[in-house]
């Protein structure tokens, strides 16, 4: 295998505007299963409320985890390799002003689907914590290899599950993925450009 070959990912490189419209299509996919599911299940989305402590408790705990996600990337190389392959098809292509979008589309959909209605559905308890988080984390398997990432996701879902679980407030774990994935990713294309 050369060089090269190795470094291909298994779905092609996107365009800035196919990545854009996929955040898109997969939030309202996403949308569309939690609506489903809602309509059709016995439970209530997980409860939302405003709150000043619980939206800084939610800023902190993204902040958190981009810096263990930071500390993985620079010590452990096979999630470093494993983050850089999703990253390069996912961020290479985006301009700095669409992050926002990275932050927004996934953070409330994903949150929508995966804590808002996963766990009220699953029994909102330490076992649904477990199932939602694994589901999170194979979301964000892009080829065979990405396993090391796929694990990274699933213990970010378990933090941002119990963060929802313990405060009763799905707002806590929507404003750390925001967070995260936008201050994660700012940072991740800085380092990138200038490669």
């Amino acid at each position: 295998m050369t060089q090269q070959q190795k470094h291909e990912p298994e779905i092609p490189y996107l365009t800035r505007t196919q990545v854009l419209m996929a955040m898109g299509v997969t939030a309202i996919i996403l949308w569309i299963i939690a609506k489903l599911w809602l309509q059709l299940g016995n439970f209530s989305l997980m409860s939302w409320r405003w709150h000043q402590q619980e939206l800084l408790i939610g800023v902190a705990l993204g902040l958190t985890i981009t810096i263990v996600s930071s500390l993985a990337y620079q010590f452990l190389p096979l999630y470093r390799q494993s983050a850089n392959y999703y990253l390069e098809i996912v961020l290479k292509p985006l301009a700095l002003p669409d992050l926002i979008w990275l932050g927004l589309l996934p953070g409330l959909s994903e949150e929508l689907l995966f804590r808002g209605v996963m766990l009220p559905a699953f029994g909102l308890d330490h076992l649904a914590v477990i199932i939602s988080s694994i589901c999170f984390g194979v979301l964000h398997l892009s080829g065979s290899g990405q396993w090391a990432y796929v694990v990274w996701a699933t213990i970010v879902g378990i933090i941002l599950g119990y963060s929802a679980f313990l405060s009763g407030n799905l707002l806590v774990p929507i404003v750390a993925h925001i967070v995260t994935n936008i201050v994660s990713s700012y940072f991740w294309k800085i380092q990138h450009s200038k490669v």
